[in-house]
């Protein structure tokens, strides 16, 4: 099969695959090696501090970072193509910029991804009023459901999500997560990468908890939920030499602090 090709097959019984890899990914001083697979209809949501290798995993899943070993398959099929063809092919990827143009309208952004504007503004309302207003004057909670929504309204099959509620308020961000999980409900394969773990743990139905570029601790959403602190343990297993890979903040989050989401 040719590396480009990333057309759907089959599985054993019959369902097309979302994604499946084995990465092996070389930085200075990290190293990332990691076995992954995400089931049609099911959100894997990707824990760990900051440093554990959480947004190096979606960009080479996504094509912007080519692994030095291992493989990546994409709706069955291996690939090695760039990240304009996988998204072609089915491949939604939210990032942490929030990927939209700003100097368009809302309008305009949804025609350039190619979405179904019907659809976009059935699953946000809160854009039709802003169809014709520039995306640099839109609020960041709007622009995140933009670029979700640009996802969302093209049939994607795959969707990677890296740092969904960065900086957003906490009913932006269960908007957000509710979206991404009804679409995962429809059959989406979803990969969560999220800072608000108590949230993650919600909406996801099997958890990995990175450190470091490996799984220290996998399950469950639902057995996970309580243990919490061995999550919290899993994020403090960071190297002592690496202080920096640890933020505070990721670590004293709301479910720590036992306050309900």
């Amino acid at each position: 099969m040719d590396d480009h090709d990333v057309s759907a097959t089959a599985n054993a019984d019959g369902r097309a695959m979302g994604v499946q890899a084995h990465l092996s990914v070389e930085r200075p001083g990290f190293a990332l090696d990691l076995d992954l697979r995400i089931e049609p209809g099911q959100v894997v949501a990707l824990l760990g501090p900051n440093g554990a290798g959480k947004t190096t995993t979606i960009s080479t899943l996504s094509g912007e970072l080519r692994p030095l070993g291992g493989d990546v398959r994409l709706l069955g099929a291996r690939t090695d193509a760039p990240q304009h063809v996988r998204a072609r092919k089915g491949l939604g990827v939210v990032s942490q910029e929030r990927a939209v143009l700003m100097d368009l309208t809302t309008r305009e952004n949804l025609r350039v991804g190619r979405c179904d504007l019907d659809r976009a503004v059935a699953l946000f309302p809160e854009l039709e009023p802003h169809l014709e207003r520039r995306v640099g004057l839109l609020s960041g909670g709007q622009q995140q459901m933009l670029a979700l929504a640009r996802c969302l309204a093209r049939s994607c099959r795959v969707l990677l999500v890296d740092e969904l509620s960065l900086g957003l308020a906490p009913m932006i961000v269960d908007r957000l997560l509710h979206a991404v999980r009804a679409a995962a409900d429809d059959g989406m394969a979803v990969l969560l990468v999220e800072q608000h773990i108590h949230k993650a743990l919600q909406v996801a139905d099997r958890v990995l908890v990175m450190t470091r570029g490996k799984i220290a601790l996998e399950g469950r959403a639902s057995d996970l939920l309580d243990r919490l602190d061995d999550i919290q343990d899993a994020y403090l297993r960071v190297g002592a030499s690496d202080p920096a890979d640890v933020d505070p903040a990721h670590i004293v989050e709301e479910p720590f602090g036992g306050a309900s989401s």
